[in-house]
């Protein structure tokens, strides 16, 4: 059994290696500085927000879209329905603003084969003149700061790139311990998403040229999601998704443990059913999660017989190889905070009683995200933001029942909007 414990510690010490290795890359990429094009090189962008539910800083959200340091663009408003509560929320922040560039449309197709919000993107890019040379997507959580658009627009005009992306960046700290274990996931969620080449649409430009192209609205019009396929959509056409450093975008929701693992379970399936890496994704999962846990058997295993050495030798290693995590997640932090601080955001501060709780959150994060892992593998129906999805694969996807959101279907402050 000293044997099983030495060799597993060595499968970790590996493993460990190449964690390092992912995140020194994914902090060198940091350090890139965009390369914003000026007034007149910029093509007209229509920026397209969906919206289903008044998400809680939907207003915020629409102030900082609306006051884009960039010469031409319109802010497509997509809403579900006419009673939908977005709606009042959306009508009060324009008028305060008196913006003039947006439009607002509700959902007037509804399409049985994918899910309401590529309903909603295929009805709004359907509906764009000629003139609009990118398309750019948001999400009602994301706050963007005044240079958003103008960075993630302006390394489309190479030839080689469809789209560009950024991400999310979740804060450690706030009332439930779902919002900690949503923040350790992410940090490793976005190394993982940089690597693999996954886009996300809270943060996602589009030239138009290429969803003509690629056929993109046809795959949206039998998809459960728009964003995981677009790697696989653009490839097979020679292009490539960019991911823009400087567009690392804050999210300080809050959630709670129930409704962050079913979030994500979602975002695992996404990734089975669209992402031609997602066996990768499976692998990064095991040795992550189930080979450290593998010492703790041994520990309990060779304490049970009498192998006090054999059960300190697994002990010891499985301490080490989550502290040295711990000590990864810390070292993104400290490199996405000039980024964030770069926009204006509030920054966290690295106090000893947050790292104490990060350290206890690292296992448990673990345990969450393997029980949304094997969930994810068989999920035969979808339940989100208030209507259900059948799903009997990537393509074979079927609203169930249609209903209008309701005010009385808004989440809780601790809730994600599923």
């Amino acid at each position: 059994m000293n044997d099983l414990a030495i060799l597993i510690s060595k499968f970790l010490v590996g493993w460990l290696v190449i964690q390092v290795c992912s995140v020194l890359l994914f902090l060198w990429c940091l350090n890139s500085r965009p390369q914003n094009l000026p007034d007149e090189q910029l093509p007209k962008t229509a920026v397209l927000l969906c919206l289903r539910g008044a998400d809680p800083f939907l207003s915020d959200c629409l102030r900082s879209l609306l006051k884009q340091n960039y010469p031409q663009y319109d802010l497509k408003l997509l809403i579900d329905s006419e009673q939908d509560p977005a709606w009042q929320v959306v009508s009060d922040t324009i008028n305060e603003l008196r913006a003039t560039n947006f439009q607002i449309s509700h959902l007037r197709t509804v399409r049985p084969t994918c899910s309401l919000k590529c309903s909603s993107l295929i009805q709004a890019v359907s509906e764009l003149d000629e003139s609009y040379k990118v398309v750019a997507l948001v999400d009602a959580d994301t706050i963007v700061h005044p240079n958003w658009l103008r960075e993630l627009v302006s390394p489309l005009t190479h030839p080689k790139v469809g789209a560009t992306t950024g991400n999310r960046w979740y804060v450690p700290t706030g009332k439930y311990w779902g919002s900690l274990v949503r923040y350790i996931w992410n940090v490793s969620a976005i190394v993982q998403m940089y690597l693999y080449g996954i886009p996300w649409g809270g943060t996602l430009a589009v030239k138009t040229e290429v969803i003509q192209q690629t056929g993109l609205l046809e795959k949206w019009g039998q998809a459960l999601g728009e964003d995981t396929m677009i790697r696989s959509v653009l490839s097979k056409h020679n292009l490539r998704v960019k991911f823009v450093p400087s567009l690392m975008m804050l999210n300080q929701e809050e959630t709670d443990l129930p409704s962050l693992r079913y979030w994500l379970q979602r975002q695992l399936m996404a990734s089975r059913l669209y992402h031609p890496l997602w066996p990768a994704v499976v692998i990064d999962t095991v040795f992550t999660i189930v080979m450290p846990h593998l010492l703790i058997v041994v520990f309990v295993l060779a304490g049970l017989v009498g192998e006090g050495n054999t059960a300190a030798i697994a002990l010891i290693w499985y301490l080490i190889y989550m502290l040295a995590l711990v000590m990864l997640m810390l070292f993104l932090e400290m490199g996405i905070q000039p980024v964030i601080r770069s926009q204006g955001k509030p920054v966290t501060q690295l106090s000893w009683q947050l790292i104490l709780k990060m350290i206890v959150g690292m296992p448990f994060t673990q345990w969450i995200y393997a029980i949304a892992m094997l969930r994810s593998l068989n999920m035969p129906t979808v339940h989100w933001r208030g209507v259900t999805y059948e799903v009997k694969g990537a393509w074979k996807i079927r609203l169930k029942e249609y209903r209008p959101y309701l005010v009385e279907n808004q989440p809780s402050d601790r809730q994600i909007s599923l």
